[in-house]
């Protein structure tokens, strides 16, 4: 069973190994800096993963990998983006999924969000899997959005709205 916390300091060892393995960094976005410094770990412990709803996954007290939602601004206010991601020794045991439920549940039971989205990168199949199995639809498919690595790829938007 995961638990979704807060990071701390002591995640800062993990953070570096999971965020300088390219499996994982592949699809996610170049906010994320390469290669991640010790420095960018301690920055995001410390501000970036309190500035919008951020949670470290933790399995039986180990960080195995970390889900947000990010919410929109001005007219977009009711909507939040989610991204995670997963250390690559826990692909396909079912985290993502018990993690993008309990941001689902926490973000509808807390916030004033109503529509939860994804931006998923077109061969990012798993995760479009896992979307799925959590409820999301996809919504659109916007061709040569995503730019990156000097490489175009097609972003595929899964949403997910509160039931009423």
């Amino acid at each position: 069973m995961i638990t979704l916390r807060d990071f701390d300091e002591g995640d800062t060892e993990r953070l570096l190994s999971i965020l300088n393995d390219q499996e994982i960094v592949k699809y996610l976005s170049s906010k994320i800096p390469t290669p991640y410094t010790l420095e960018d770990a301690r920055w995001w412990i410390s501000t970036g993963s309190k500035m919008s709803i951020v949670k470290a996954i933790d399995l039986n007290g180990s960080l195995v990998g970390c889900i947000g939602a990010e919410k929109g601004e001005f007219e977009y206010q009711r909507s939040a983006e989610i991204g995670y991601w997963i250390a690559k020794d826990y692909w396909r045991q079912g985290i993502a999924t018990q993690a993008i439920n309990e941001i689902i549940t926490f973000v509808f039971n807390t916030t004033d969000i109503v529509r939860l989205f994804a931006a998923i990168f077109c061969q990012n199949t798993a995760s479009m899997r896992v979307l799925c199995k959590c409820g999301f639809e996809l919504e659109a498919i916007h061709n040569r959005a995503i730019y990156k690595n000097d490489r175009f790829y097609n972003n595929h938007v899964f949403s997910l709205l509160k039931k009423k």
